[in-house]
C-alpha cells in the first residue's frame, strides 16, 4: 500500500516539475510546496492493522486512534509536530492534539481512587480526554461525588451517564454448560499442540469442567483464569471433539478466524453468543476500565453491540481477525446497550496459548 502511493507521488512530482518548466517562477514556486498527502482508503480490519503498527512505532509521540467509516480514514493523535510526516506516510490522517497517552493514563490513575461499582473510564481519542462514564446504579451521594470529582479534573475529563446497569453476563459463539451455568465458547486456540478454547473467566472458576450440551458428558477443564482484573478462562479439551477456528454466525454458515487483533475506536465488529446469535456494531472506546459489582476489570474493548446473559464468553471479530471475549455491559438486544469485552490478545499471552 505504501509502496504503491509512493510511486504515485513521484510520479505526480515528475508530471508537476514538467509543468512547472513551461508556466514560468510561480508555478515553480506552487510545485515546490508539498502538499498535504490524502490519506489512504481503509477497510476497519486494515485500519486496525495499521494503528496498531503506528501505536508502536510512535511511542510516546503518539496519543491514541480511531476509525472514521464514513471516510475510511485512520486518525493517528500526535502530540509533537515532528510525527505528523511519519503518520501522513504510512497512509493516514495526522490530529495534533494537547494529551499524551501517558498524561491520559495519569487522569485515568485518579479516576480509578473514586470509581464505584457501575462506573467506566477510558482515554477517548475523539475528545483526547478520559471519558468517566457511571450507569443507573449509580445514585444520590455516590452520583454527586463521581461528578464532582470528574469536574476537579478539569478539562482533561468528561462526564456521562448511561441507562441499565454494568454486569457481567454471566449467563454466554456454541453454547458451554457447567454446573448449571450457560456461557458461549470464544475462540479455539492451541497450548503446547494441545486443544482448548477461551471464554470468560467470570463464567467459572480453575477445575470446573464443560459440557456442549445441558446435562451432557464434560469436553472439557477450566485450567486458568482470571476475574476481576481481566476475565478470561482456559478450557483444555478432554473428550475428542471438533475444534475449528470458526466463529458461528447462527445462520447456517460460519467465519473463519486466522489470528487475533487489536480493536481500534470506530472499528465495525460482530458478536456471536449462544443466547443472542450473530449482532453487529462499532468499537466506541479501548484500554476502557470497567467496575462490576464483583470487581474492575481493566483494558477492556467498549462497543455498541449488543448482548445478554448467556452470550459471555463469547466471540468479537472482525473479519476473520479475533478481537475480543465477551464480558459484560448494560442493555439488551431488544433496546439496544454498551457490552464490554476483554482482548483476544491478553487472554493469549496470559495463557501462552496461539489460535490454531
Amino acid at each position: 500500500m505504501t509502496h504503491r502511493r509512493t510511486s504515485y507521488r513521484r510520479l505526480a512530482a515528475a508530471a508537476t516539475g514538467v509543468a512547472a518548466l513551461l508556466a514560468g517562477t510561480f508555478a515553480v514556486s506552487q510545485a515546490n510546496a508539498a502538499p498535504t498527502p490524502t490519506p489512504d482508503v481503509l477497510t476497519s480490519a486494515q485500519a486496525g492493522e495499521l494503528a496498531t503498527t503506528l501505536t508502536d512505532t510512535l511511542g510516546a509521540e503518539g496519543a491514541g486512534t480511531y476509525f472514521d467509516d464514513a471516510t475510511g480514514t485512520l486518525v493517528v493523535n500526535v502530540v509533537d509536530e515532528s510525527a505528523v510526516s511519519v503518520v501522513q506516510e504510512a497512509g493516514a490522517e495526522a490530529r495534533l492534539v494537547e494529551r499524551s497517552l501517558a498524561e491520559l493514563n495519569e487522569v485515568k490513575a485518579q479516576v480509578e481512587e473514586f470509581a464505584v461499582p457501575g462506573t467506566s473510564w477510558t482515554a477517548d481519542p475523539l475528545t483526547n480526554t478520559v471519558k468517566v462514564t457511571v450507569d443507573s446504579t449509580v445514585t444520590g451521594g455516590e452520583l454527586a461525588e463521581v461528578r464532582d470529582a470528574v469536574e476537579a479534573l478539569g478539562s482533561a475529563a468528561t462526564f456521562e451517564q448511561r441507562a441499565g446497569a454494568y454486569e457481567p453476563y454471566i449467563a454466554g459463539g456454541d453454547a458451554i454448560y457447567s454446573s448449571g451455568a450457560r456461557c458461549s465458547l470464544g475462540f479455539n486456540v492451541s497450548v503446547g499442540g494441545a486443544p482448548a478454547f477461551l471464554t470468560a473467566g467470570h463464567c467459572g472458576s480453575v477445575g470446573s469442567t464443560w459440557s456442549d450440551s445441558s446435562g451432557g458428558g464434560a469436553i472439557g477443564t477450566l485450567t486458568e483464569g482470571e476475574f476481576p482484573g481481566g476475565d478470561y478462562a482456559l478450557v483444555q479439551y478432554t473428550a475428542s471433539v471438533d475444534n475449528p477456528s470458526v466463529v458461528n454466525r447462527y445462520d447456517g454458515t460460519t467465519t473463519a478466524i486466522s489470528g487475533a487483533g487489536e480493536a481500534t475506536v470506530g472499528q465495525l465488529v460482530e458478536r456471536s453468543g449462544s443466547t443472542t446469535g450473530l449482532h453487529g456494531g462499532q468499537v466506541t472506546g479501548t484500554d476502557v476500565s470497567v467496575s462490576y459489582p464483583q470487581g474492575t476489570v481493566h483494558g477492556t474493548i467498549e462497543t455498541t453491540v449488543c448482548a445478554e446473559p448467556g452470550d459471555s464468553g463469547g466471540s468479537l471479530f472482525a473479519g476473520s481477525t479475533a478481537l475480543g471475549i465477551t464480558s459484560g455491559g448494560s442493555g439488551n438486544c431488544s433496546s439496544g446497550g454498551v457490552t464490554f469485552f476483554y482482548p483476544v490478545v491478553d487472554a493469549l499471552a496470559a495463557t501462552g496459548a496461539s489460535l490454531p
